[in-house]
């Protein structure tokens, strides 16, 4: 059984907060990327490029961690482990659009490369922690 995310926790994952996301590379060594993030029910959703290590990681070991501190209040913590659902292109220049509004201003992002192919990974949450827990 996955955990939900509580409405606190969607409130503070709807706003422009960065994210942490750990992956495990082939060789069993973690990598941590900061990452614009959005969510879609319970489900963790963020974008990057195809040929990074990311991805490349992600669909060797779907495991992954994502953390979140409230910048508002730095002993707000959100954890959450879980396994990648997909990986798509499939609306992912759109929703990289999306996040660039939403932590931007900006109504396209403004960082795209020539020739890069974007990517959309969406996350299931196996596990939850909040700190403080989260009653609501």
């Amino acid at each position: 059984m996955s955990d939900q995310l509580t409405k606190s926790a969607k409130a503070l994952l709807q706003r422009p907060v960065i994210a942490n996301v750990a992956t495990v590379s082939k060789s069993g060594a973690p990598q941590l990327s900061p990452v614009w993030i959005d969510i879609d029910g319970d489900d963790i959703v963020f974008n990057t490029a195809d040929g990074r290590q990311k991805p490349r990681n992600l669909r060797e070991n779907p495991a992954v961690a994502v953390s979140v501190v409230d910048p508002d209040d730095p002993y707000r913590v959100i954890i959450v482990r879980g396994r990648v659902k997909e990986i798509t292109e499939e609306g992912a220049d759109e929703h990289i659009d999306f996040l660039a509004s939403k932590y931007l201003g900006k109504a396209s992002y403004p960082f795209r490369q020539e020739g890069e192919r974007r990517l959309k990974v969406r996350v299931g949450t196996d596990r939850i922690v909040a700190q403080p827990e989260d009653p609501s």
